[in-house]
C-alpha cells in the first residue's frame, strides 16, 4: 500500500496565499542576455519557523516547490520558512492554473496574480526577449503589490 503525502484543503491554500503569499517577478540586468535582461517569475507563501509542516502540505498540495530556511536578520522579526515555486515550468502549469481554478479573495492578490499571468504569457511568447518585451514587463510588474493605504 502506498502512502500519501499530508496535504491541505485548495480553499486553504487560497486564504494563505490571500494572508501571506506573493506573486513576485525579479528582473536583473544581464549583458548576455538578448534583451539584456533576465526575467524570473516567483510564487512564495512565508511562515513562521514553528508553521514549516503547514508549507510542506502546501508543497504536497500544489506538487511543485520547495521549503527552506529563511534567516531573519531584522531585529524583533522571528526566524522563518520560506515555500517557494521558481520554476517557470511548474509557474504556468501547476501554479497559474491551480489559482485560476481556485480565485484569490483579496483585491490587491488578485490584482497581481493578473499582472502575473500576462507577465507569464508574454514570456511564453517570447517577448520578454526583446527591449520592447521588456519595457512590457515592467509596466506589469509595476502594477504588482502595491501596497494599499487603510482607511482611518
Amino acid at each position: 500500500m502506498r502512502r500519501t503525502k499530508p496535504t491541505v484543503s485548495y480553499d486553504y491554500v487560497v486564504g494563505l496565499t490571500d494572508g501571506e503569499g506573493c506573486f513576485f517577478v525579479n528582473m536583473g540586468n544581464i549583458p548576455a542576455y538578448t534583451s539584456g535582461v533576465r526575467v524570473q517569475m516567483h510564487f512564495h507563501i512565508k511562515m513562521q519557523e514553528k508553521d514549516r509542516p503547514l508549507l510542506e502540505k502546501v508543497k504536497n498540495t500544489l506538487g511543485c516547490g520547495v521549503v527552506y530556511f529563511q534567516k531573519e536578520k531584522r531585529v524583533n522579526h522571528c526566524q522563518c520558512y520560506r515555500y517557494t515555486v521558481h520554476s517557470q515550468k511548474d509557474i504556468v502549469e501547476k501554479i497559474i492554473p491551480f489559482f485560476t481554478k481556485h480565485p484569490l479573495q483579496s483585491v490587491s492578490k488578485r490584482k497581481s496574480f493578473k499582472m502575473f499571468c500576462k507577465i507569464a504569457q508574454l514570456m511564453g511568447n517570447g517577448v520578454h526577449l526583446t527591449k520592447k518585451g521588456i519595457e512590457k514587463i515592467r509596466l506589469l510588474k509595476s502594477q504588482m503589490n502595491q501596497k494599499t493605504v487603510g482607511l482611518a
